[in-house]
């Protein structure tokens, strides 16, 4: 008797533990019971290696060209409250700026009169003031806003592609070169970009829930345009994608079942590995048999319940049917659905859905219902051809209601609804926007004073009048014409070796083709693909793509060539797109992604901590940037306190000849050097130390003594040393 119990036990035992599994499917399996604090540690951890890195390059780098009108600018706000200086860019950046100003709180003369960067040099070096510490205070709201664009990137595709795609669009924000290069210097291009990134993502959640994103999403347009007017050409694009949003959450007519808000399968709980089923997230876009935000394929149990034959119930899946009882009324099946009843004289109609079609063409919508298309075009998950037909007037096969929905709710009363709505929504978007834009103005002063330091050109014919008819403060029309009277004179560039004078509309993508990581090229690329090509993805294009494409269309008609920041969009919404790429169900999607994401953090961190000059593996690395490209792509006058510092450690006493491009004061550093193109060449013996930006642009006096001298080495890899 104790034998055969025991017997039982150990058969109990082995029927529980059952087989065992591989080690990589008990991996999977471990991973995804721990999940729930997997994906915030890896987040933070991504997040954490960004901040270090900003932080770092922030404290070891001297201010740039832009940073001392910034921060002087932000200092006069703060203690003038005015609009004086640096009328050109909308004050909302410089505000921010203005937080960690005040925190250092420098000395300040109001009375030094002179142009914007003569302020901004005044204020640093010749106020009493540690530029180090102003500089770290100025840098370190726009290394929090950067870092909180991260979060943003994660969401936007998490919301696309599940948690998996969040990590990996994170870990190509935090690991982009320029966003880091960018991200901690006390200037407005990341706040910017990342604004427009937020608005897009608020847009994008505006298609489930109109209400509260879209004024959310206008307030991050605002502040987009109220940091930089180069993000003006987004607002039209935005508005279009409100209303184009505001019309997907009414399930207005021509949109597909599978681009209506409700269309998702995940809107079915009893779908095995739904978001209902996991009590995870629900998305925007649902998973198919090869994608799923888990990584796992769908269950396919409730198919096989709709597809089994006869009315007797669903497939037990040993041959037989488990009955199920009437729980829906008379007008019900088995299977939950409308009993198929034939009328005398008529083809086949279903009685229950026939009265939800009356309600739903009598009934006004109402806005916070999601089960709206489920009385016009079938069960949540259907297929097209289940779609309820209408019948003819012949009596003969209805017409799928697809065909008719135009006839139905696209009637005249519906057309103008719908129209109406996504009008509301794109005026609401605008509208908000332009209230962030007057209350950024007002914030400096409510007075609204402006009285600008230097003068403010005029500007004539269509471009005037235009700007004279924005409903913006006068302010911001001035600095509109500022910035026309800039993009109107003749700057020279520099791309590939050639000097011109002059832009290339091929500039930008040429740069970013230099300055972006190998790894972020081509999942970015592969990504943009997928989100057009993959039917699924294809609604969130728009969202995704237009924005960035606009922009960059309107920066590659500027003036100026003077780098990728303005265009830090791009990888911005890069990584976004990126993680489109992993198809689950095929497992080397991953690999390829997972290999690409590392090739591109190893590139990033080879690069440490000299971020600005960077170019990825194709074009030689950062060493050989100065002969590709100049200005903020490789030397803004960042490393003029490294360059001190060699001085003091290699050439103790040594006499130096200095070309230098930047704000810095040399001589605040111990740097005593004179001008080289100021006495003849025969004259120049010592260290000759040139900036790369002058040294591509090299002509006349300054060539000859380059090419007479021997290199000696660089500095920051945006400096070069040479001995004569």
């Amino acid at each position: 008797m104790m034998a055969r119990e025991q017997h039982l036990l150990l058969t109990r035992a082995a029927a529980v533990e059952g087989p065992r599994r591989p080690p990589a499917a008990r991996l999977r399996a471990r991973l995804r019971r721990h999940r729930r604090w997997l994906v915030p540690l890896l987040a933070a951890l991504l997040l954490a290696q960004m901040a270090a890195a900003m932080v770092t390059t922030a404290v070891q780098q001297t201010p740039t060209i832009d940073e001392p009108v910034y921060v002087a600018t932000a200092t006069d706000y703060l203690h003038e409250h005015r609009i004086r200086y640096n009328p050109e860019h909308p004050p909302l950046g410089k505000l921010l700026i203005a937080t960690g100003v005040a925190v250092a709180d420098p000395h300040y003369d109001p009375s030094y009169t002179g142009t914007q960067g003569d302020v901004g040099r005044h204020l640093l070096y010749a106020s009493g003031n540690d530029p180090w510490r102003v500089m770290l205070w100025a840098r370190l709201p726009v290394i929090v806003l950067t870092l909180l664009f991260g979060l943003v990137a994660f969401a936007f595709a998490r919301d696309l592609t599940g948690a998996a795609g969040g990590l990996v669009a994170l870990a190509l924000y935090t690991f982009s070169p320029d966003l880091i290069a960018h991200g901690s210097l006390a200037t407005l291009d990341v706040p910017m970009a990342g604004f427009v990134l937020t608005s897009a993502w608020l847009v994008w959640r505006a298609r489930r829930r109109p209400r509260p994103y879209l004024p959310l999403a206008g307030a991050a347009l605002g502040a987009a345009v109220a940091t930089k007017m180069s993000a003006l050409p987004a607002v039209p694009v935005l508005m279009a994608l409100a209303a184009a949003a505001v019309l997907t959450a009414r399930g207005g007519p021509g949109l597909p079942p599978g681009d209506r808000p409700d269309a998702s399968p995940y809107a079915d709980p009893r779908l095995a590995g739904g978001a209902h089923a996991r009590g995870g997230r629900h998305t925007d876009i649902g998973p198919e048999r090869d994608m799923h935000p888990t990584g796992a394929r769908p269950d396919t149990s409730l198919r096989r319940e709709r597809e089994a034959p006869g009315t007797g119930g669903p497939d037990t899946g040993d041959g037989r049917k488990r009955r199920t009882p009437h729980a829906d009324g008379p007008g019900t099946s088995d299977d939950g659905r409308e009993r198929v009843t034939l009328p005398t004289g008529g083809p086949p109609t279903r009685t229950g859905r026939a009265r939800r079609v009356l309600s739903a063409l009598t009934t006004r919508a109402d806005p916070h219902r999601r089960t709206a298309r489920s009385a016009l075009a079938g069960p949540a998950g259907a297929r097209p051809h289940e779609a309820l037909s209408l019948p003819t007037p012949s009596g003969a096969a209805g017409t799928p209601l697809r065909t008719a929905l135009p006839v139905l709710a696209g009637a005249p009363g519906g057309r103008r609804r719908n129209a109406l709505s996504a009008l509301g929504g794109a005026v609401v978007v605008a509208g908000v926007a332009l209230a962030v834009v007057w209350a950024a103005y007002l914030a400096v002063d409510p007075g609204l004073r402006f009285s600008p330091a230097e003068p403010v050109p005029a500007l004539h014919g269509l471009r005037g009048r235009l700007v004279d008819l924005l409903p913006v403060p006068g302010a911001y029309r001035a600095g509109m014409r500022v910035q026309f009277g800039l993009e109107d004179q003749p700057w020279q560039g520099y791309l590939f070796g050639h000097l011109y004078t002059g832009s290339l509309w091929y500039y930008l993508p040429a740069a970013l083709l230099v300055k972006t990581p190998l790894g972020l090229l081509a999942l970015g690329a592969a990504g943009a693909v997928a989100v057009v090509a993959v039917r699924r993805l294809r609604p969130a294009a728009p969202y995704v793509l237009l924005p960035p494409g606009v922009l960059l269309a309107a920066a590659m008609t500027g003036s100026r060539d003077f780098g990728t920041r303005y265009a830090l969009f791009v990888p911005m919404l890069l990584a976004v797109a990126a993680a489109c790429v992993p198809r689950p169900g095929r497992r080397w999607t991953a690999a390829v992604t997972a290999a690409l994401v590392l090739c591109t953090a190893v590139s990033s961190l080879r690069t440490f901590p000299y971020y600005l000059p960077y170019s990825n593996e194709a074009f030689g690395g950062p060493a050989h940037t100065h002969r590709l490209l100049h200005d903020s792509n490789v030397d803004w006058g960042q490393d003029l306190g490294r360059l001190a510092d060699r001085l003091r450690e290699r050439y103790p006493g040594e006499r130096v000849w200095l070309v230098y491009k930047g704000s810095g004061v040399p001589s605040y550093y111990g740097i005593h050097a004179a001008d080289p193109r100021s006495v003849p060449p025969q004259r120049v013996h010592g260290l000759l130390v040139v900036s790369d930006s002058a040294l591509a642009k090299a002509r006349g006096r300054l060539a000859e003594l380059v090419g007479s001298s021997r290199p000696a080495g660089a500095v920051g890899d945006s400096i070069s040393l040479f001995r004569r």
